[in-house]
């Protein structure tokens, strides 16, 4: 019982630590050990359907750095001073709708579906996507869900940090197409069948926040029906 309260209070000191840090310290870096650490806590990270709609760009180049920082306004003392700097994108429709061979390389080879089983559950993911959620109005409905499931992995990633004591910034203002230009350039989007989701930076704090966290309190946000 005594190590589940000290558990519990690791918890809440990690989300109390967590803040969204504008600007690192940039000779404090990361230890390989602890941002692979991180990026597990990213890859063991659920997601609907087990799709894993998502691929993880470390970017350290300082050159492909600033020339991001140019196109995101939220990044800008982040990505020159961060440990690590990372982008995430998110699986297009070329990959994530129910027929692809993505999808069917994703449930035979990955989670060991037996080829028949897949079979016999496809028109299930046809229909969760096609009636359910109508994923395949377009290409940024689908995008906008694979976007979603990213998510999951992105606060997992800055919780595992916090724990270390780590801090990390998440960051959604950049331009959206000057940012897909500079990596399809850089041939990292594979032909189009990802796109940016998001960033997140991570590093040591070269300030501590100008003031305490503030949330709405718990009856603001939590109804309870029994």
């Amino acid at each position: 019982m005594e190590e589940k309260v000290i558990k519990r209070k690791e918890i809440l000191a990690a989300f109390q630590f967590r803040h969204a840090t504008k600007a690192f310290d940039p000779n404090k870096k990361i230890s390989d050990e602890d941002f692979q650490l991180i990026l597990e806590a990213a890859r063991l990270s659920p997601s609907s359907c087990g799709y894993e709609p998502w691929k993880f760009l470390v970017i350290q180049k300082p050159e492909l750095r600033e020339e991001i920082r140019k196109h995101a306004w939220g990044a800008q003392g982040q990505a020159p001073t961060a440990s690590h700097f990372v982008v995430i994108l998110a699986r297009t429709m070329m990959d994530v709708k129910y027929d692809s061979e993505y999808v069917r390389n994703q449930m035979i080879n990955v989670h060991g579906f037996p080829p028949e089983v897949f079979e016999a559950i496809q028109g299930r993911y046809k229909t969760f996507q096609e009636h359910d959620l109508k994923l395949l109005e377009s290409e940024r409905t689908m995008l906008d869900w694979a976007s979603k499931q990213t998510y999951i992995a992105l606060a997992n990633m800055m919780t595992t940090a916090a724990l270390l004591g780590i801090d990390s910034c998440p960051m959604e203002g950049f331009d959206m197409e000057k940012i897909q230009e500079i990596l399809t350039r850089e041939d990292l989007l594979e032909n189009g069948r990802l796109a940016v989701s998001v960033m997140v930076a991570f590093g040591y704090r070269a300030n501590d926040p100008k003031r305490p966290k503030t949330r709405k309190s718990i009856q603001d946000i939590v109804q309870w029906i029994e």
